[in-house]
């Protein structure tokens, strides 16, 4: 059944600039943003807390099955809550992030978080992005995007951002360990990091945030015909 907005798929490595761009294009458009990803950080912050094994597939997957994880558009956008808490300062820490690509690895989880995004997408008007939403989540997005930047752009975007939360990081140890989760999303034998054959594919190495959304917006536009 076609839908009356499109569904609009984001995919990309890290730093690449997809949290940022799919929640100013969801503005521009008049939709609503899901970042999947938070929910990869919700079950990985879920594990943590509970100093389950991050090895240990069974005992990830129930400490995330015991929480409702859902989003509530706040004036700071459209954001993670476990069990009615916002999360969304606690999983966006470098721990957090390293762990939600291990805990993104098992199938379970995968499996545990597919029903749930795909129902929050299903009747189009929004910008969903993470890794796999034009490959698994919605191969049949009216629009995909697959973002992407050289890991020297990535790695410096990073380490500024955390530098603005008082974070002392070092940018070579930030390429090393962005490096290490491009090589885990990719490599991963459920779901892997890649481009759909019929995504866009869009370098931000050099271009402003301004420079992309219009591109993005023409895209999505041009496709709404």
């Amino acid at each position: 059944m076609k839908r009356s907005k499109p569904t609009v798929a984001i995919d990309g490595p890290a730093g690449s600039g997809k949290s940022t761009v799919a929640r100013m294009l969801a503005k521009r458009l008049a939709f609503t943003h899901i970042d999947t990803g938070a929910l990869y950080r919700g079950v990985a912050l879920l594990a943590l807390r509970n100093k389950v094994s991050l090895d240990d597939e069974s005992a990830v997957v129930a400490a995330a099955s015991k929480c409702k994880m859902e989003f509530h558009q706040l004036p700071d956008g459209n954001l993670l809550h476990i069990d009615g808490e916002n999360v969304n300062k606690e999983i966006r820490t470098e721990q957090v992030s390293q762990a939600s690509s291990k805990v993104s690895a098992f199938p379970r989880v995968r499996a545990l978080l597919l029903g749930l995004q795909r129902e929050l997408g299903k009747d189009g008007g929004i910008v969903l992005e993470g890794r796999d939403i034009g490959t698994v989540v919605f191969p049949d997005a009216e629009v995909k995007i697959f973002l992407t930047a050289s890991i020297e752009a990535r790695a410096k975007r990073r380490t500024l951002e955390l530098a603005t939360k008082g974070a002392v990081v070092d940018l070579d140890r930030v390429k090393t360990e962005m490096a290490q989760r491009d090589k885990q999303d990719s490599e991963r034998p459920i779901s892997p990091l890649m481009q759909a054959p019929d995504a866009v594919l869009v370098d931000t190495s050099t271009l402003s945030i301004e420079s992309v959304l219009d591109h993005l917006e023409s895209i999505v536009r041009d496709r709404s015909r």
